[in-house]
């Protein structure tokens, strides 16, 4: 942000009018009018932020008013989250303290400003610090008030709508971040509207041509999915006109994101993904204790007309999502021959499923499943505490053990009572034991699924009843690590772990000390290097280990050898070193030709002028001319490349934005040839692979270095190992392998 104090009536008309937007979205809802406080809290904020503007170049002011109405309008929170989402950024950036707040405006809004404040952690600043530190603190408000996360994640969504303003390594730092941290958070609280659009935001801002792409091809497919829709749904609205139901029929159409990502999962243009179209029925009740019966009528009415698929029934109704969404969805074949989903809600169902727990509010007095959803979102969050109680010594290490939960599918498990329980789909009966308790998890020995004896390791599905069987003689093992999919479960063996080892260095560390002084040794930092060495081991915690374990016994030849150590420290002369310069061209790229000679000349641009220009490519991705790539400082300031959608990036984004450069092709230099390997399957014919080997080599004159092919029951699959020059030769080859009839998938691996 930057002062200018400048002020136009054009400006203010423009504030004003959007205040005047957000007072006529609140008086629209059911919540209590209280205007004036928000009224108060849009004048003290207009103040605060006074003659400060955005990168942008707007008012500072309307970013939180923006964000105040994705608040109201998209979220359904009330006048405390809306005010608090007005001030959210006072306390960070102007004078004004969390006591000032809270002598005008009471505790409540202070507590959730302050905690915004907490998090905030300079998502655009220059101080941004690894984000796993910031997302503690923000988990550790909201287990506190709701209110907190669902305001920061209104103002993450306009901080992403509002991208564009940003430098492109910012923007590579806060797309990642929002893809690693905050779609699966709005997924997790049950806002999947904006879950959807932070997905679609951060696609766009990291792959903008795939993005361009797909909006375009959607674009060109959309009269041909109107006609499907109206066809398929015509004999649908014909009976629920017969049922004198109330009804909307919507068509929803796959987001780019979620399309991008099938794929690259499932290596598939985007012509072959059949699921782009999908149908809502959004009806109203006749009322809130009829309405699961309702949906089920429904459903029985529409298997009337088509064939619903045996095994793609989805009944989120009877036992909703971990995250409150309801819905009772069920596949169709069209008489087109093609299977299309129907999602059956009713309105209440529709405005939880885009709103998540706070549309919950407007509904308290009516159905179950609003209790048993909002005990859901209470065990989650008291998991939450439970990891935050044990703080890990890795930040990174705790960021990803929250993210196993954060998308995880549902799936439910009975107790041999016949209690059920909500578990995260592959979950283990290992998981199972310590949702039950931390000690019945740590002396896990196995289980009975279903009356058969399992091992801890064994996947638990939906419907299983689980009993667990314990030994007091069984203890965590590192072993247990590979097992465990749940958060809580992860963070408890981990305790227990570091517990046991702290325990463990403490007794090995004893024993050295007594051993040091029964024979009159001095303890010092060369006498404990020496001893390492003589017993193989790289750290002195590793030494108390091992001496706590027996591993390693300490006698006479130790004695020796640290008393010949002790006599040689009086007249050791210590030397010190100087740092080794490295060379003008040392460490620049690993840029690999397809010859013998190693070509180091710089092929990519960095926009960052301040440290040294070179860069590694990993090794991970394998970037090439024309991926989408970025630039990470490592601890030693050398540069390591990515390639935009490598796992690592989404990672190094999300938790060390502040090292992320931008990067880009020196597209003119041609010389350096890169490997790529490609995956190729079809239907296997005599002369297959002189077809292929034509293209790649006679139609696109590229170099073969290495080709396996293996021939299954007619089908084949190969791997082939190019030299090409950029990203565009390898789509180009990868286009001209699809056109081969017999070829049915090609996928750059």
């Amino acid at each position: 942000m930057e002062e200018v104090f400048v002020n136009t009536d054009d400006e203010e008309k423009m504030v004003n009018d959007a205040f005047q937007h957000l007072i006529d979205s609140y008086l629209s809802t059911k919540h209590r009018k209280k205007v004036e406080i928000i009224t108060k809290a849009f004048n003290f904020a207009k103040h605060a932020h006074k003659g400060v503007r955005r990168l942008s170049g707007e008012p500072y002011i309307m970013h939180p008013l923006a964000v105040a109405q994705i608040v109201c309008s998209e979220i359904g929170l009330g006048s405390t989250s809306i005010c608090s989402a007005l001030l959210h950024d006072v306390v960070e950036d102007t004078d004004y303290t969390v006591e000032d707040i809270e002598n005008m405006f009471g505790p409540k809004m202070a507590q959730i400003v302050d905690g915004l404040t907490k998090i905030s952690g300079g998502i655009f600043g220059e101080h941004a610090s690894a984000q796993a530190e910031n997302f503690k603190k923000l988990l550790l408000t909201m287990s506190d008030d709701i209110r907190v996360i669902l305001v920061k994640i209104a103002d993450r969504l306009h901080n992403m709508r509002t991208l564009g303003s940003q430098p492109a390594s910012k923007q590579y730092k806060i797309a990642g971040e929002t893809l690693y941290i905050y779609a699966p958070l709005a997924n997790r609280l049950g806002l999947n509207s904006i879950k959807t659009e932070l997905e679609d935001l951060s696609f766009k801002f990291e792959h903008p041509e795939e993005y361009s792409q797909i909006e375009n091809k959607l674009a060109a497919t959309k009269a041909e999915r109107d006609t499907v829709f109206d066809e398929f749904t015509a004999p649908i609205r014909q009976q629920l006109d017969a049922m004198g139901i109330s009804y909307d029929m919507k068509q929803r159409i796959k987001s780019p994101y979620s399309i991008w990502r099938k794929m690259q999962n499932k290596h598939i243009p985007f012509e072959e993904i059949y699921d782009i179209l999908a149908v809502r029925v959004i009806f109203d009740p006749h009322d809130l204790q009829t309405e699961l019966n309702e949906c089920f009528d429904i459903y029985v009415r529409l298997c009337k007309i088509y064939t619903s698929h045996p095994d793609r029934l989805r009944d989120w109704i009877s036992r909703p999502k971990a995250n409150g969404y309801q819905a009772l969805h069920v596949t169709l074949m069209s008489h087109k021959g093609e299977w299309i989903e129907v999602q059956i809600r009713s309105r209440r169902m529709d405005e939880i499923a885009e709103k998540g727990f706070a549309a919950h509010w407007k509904y308290k007095d009516g159905v179950e499943g609003e209790k048993s959803s909002e005990l859901e979102l209470d065990k989650w969050l008291a998991t939450i505490k439970e990891i935050l109680d044990d703080p890990q010594p890795d930040a990174m290490d705790f960021l990803d053990t929250i993210k196993l939960n954060l998308f995880a599918s549902e799936i439910f498990v009975f107790t041999p009572k016949g209690e059920i329980r909500t578990m995260p789909a592959g979950c283990t009966a290992l998981d199972f034991a310590f949702s039950i308790h931390t000690f019945v998890g740590s002396h896990c020995i196995g289980a009975k699924v279903n009356h058969k004896l399992v091992p801890i390791s064994h996947k638990l599905n939906s419907g299983d009843q689980v009993e667990i069987l314990t030994s007091k003689s069984s203890h965590p093992s590192r072993e247990w690590l590979n097992i465990a999919t749940t958060a809580k479960a992860t963070t408890k063996i981990l305790a227990i772990l570091r517990r046991e080892e702290r325990e463990a260095k403490k007794n090995g560390e004893a024993i050295l000390d007594s051993f040091l002084s029964s024979h009159d040794i001095a303890k010092d930092t060369l006498i404990l290097d020496k001893l390492c060495k003589n017993h193989n081991v790289t750290k002195l915690d590793d030494l108390y280990m091992a001496l706590s374990n027996n591993k390693i016994k300490l006698g006479e030849s130790d004695v020796v050898l640290l008393k010949a150590k002790e006599e040689a420290k009086g007249w050791k002369k210590i030397f010190s070193f100087g740092k080794r310069v490295m060379s003008k061209n040392e460490g620049v790229g690993t840029l690999v030709t397809a010859g013998k000679n190693f070509d180091r000349k710089q092929v990519l641009m960095l926009s960052e002028d301040t440290i040294p220009q070179k860069y590694t490519l990993c090794d991970c991705c394998r970037p090439i001319p024309g991926d989408p790539v970025m630039g990470f400082i490592d601890d030693n300031r050398h540069i390591v490349i990515h390639k935009l959608e490598c796992s690592l990036a989404e990672r190094l984004k999300a938790n060390h934005g502040n090292r992320v450069i931008a990067a880009s092709w020196e597209m003119k230099k041609r010389q350096v040839l890169f490997p790529v390997s490609l995956h190729v399957r079809g239907i296997d014919k005599l002369g297959l692979l002189c077809e292929i080997t034509q293209v790649i080599s006679q139609l696109h004159s590229v170099n073969i270095r290495k080709l396996e092919i293996e021939v299954n029951d007619g089908l084949f699959e190969s791997r082939i190992q190019l030299f090409v020059r950029d990203s565009n030769e390898v789509k180009d080859i990868v286009n001209s392998l699809r056109a081969i009839p017999d070829v049915k998938e090609v996928a750059r691996t």
